[in-house]
């Protein structure tokens, strides 16, 4: 454990830092711990060290996870999922987690709606961007998001919260800052776009590699797992 906590004082450090040499408060800036791939025993170490975040990429994968970690610690959790969702996984998403951080298409939001209504509890969501226009990953282009930010106001069940994105890999943290900037613009012409409703403010981009630029941009939550649980290899 006390590597886990002397990686977490140093996360900490730097996200101070990092707002503080941006004019930013550091306690706008909020840690996402990604815990995927991790066992539930890491977690509740995480947990005693005052982590109260964490984000999961498979909903499988979650659910064992959320049930396990809540056997070893009762103090209240909020879990996110960041990973692609499917459709048909849509259902045990919307029960198991607070917040969806992946949503980037229509019929996705919908079936999201309905779910959440269905469980009875309001399910915070993020838009999903492609920022960089990459192929092989998920999010909505740019011009898709006043639609899609209109379908998901319009639902009782859920909460617009915010933007997230998944930016180019860059050996130079620098060379992510042209997309991270870009989303902080995105945010700003959607809020413009969205009229008298509350301006969204949340903005989750930069990992492990690119934390400190992203509080730079504007970032309120970092996802970061490397850099707080160390190396991994996914399954």
């Amino acid at each position: 454990m006390a590597d886990l906590a002397s990686r977490l004082a140093e996360i900490r450090s730097r996200i101070d830092a990092a707002a503080r040499r941006a004019g930013r408060d550091p306690a706008g800036v909020r840690l996402l711990a990604v815990s995927k791939t991790q066992p539930p025993e890491r977690v509740a170490q995480a947990v005693r060290l005052g982590v109260r975040a964490f984000g999961e990429n498979r909903v499988q994968e979650a659910e064992a996870k959320i049930e396990a970690v809540r056997r070893l610690t009762d103090v209240p959790l909020e879990w996110h999922l960041i990973g692609t969702l499917q459709r048909n996984k849509v259902k045990r998403s919307a029960a198991l987690c607070d917040v969806i951080q992946s949503v980037d298409r229509a019929p996705l939001v919908e079936s999201l709606s309905r779910e959440a209504a269905a469980a009875g509890r309001p399910l915070r969501v993020f838009l999903q961007v492609n920022v960089d226009d990459e192929p092989q990953k998920g999010g909505c282009a740019p011009a898709e998001l006043p639609a899609l930010a209109r379908l998901a106001d319009e639902s009782p069940s859920l909460e617009l919260c915010g933007l997230m994105a998944i930016p180019r890999a860059c050996a130079d943290p620098e060379g992510v800052r042209p997309s991270f900037a870009r989303l902080r613009e995105l945010l700003g012409e959607l809020n413009r776009a969205r009229g008298s409703r509350p301006p969204l403010r949340e903005l989750s981009m930069g990992m492990s590699s690119d934390f400190e630029v992203a509080v730079s941009e504007g970032a309120t939550w970092l996802r970061i797992g490397t850099a707080l649980f160390g190396d991994r290899e996914d399954p």
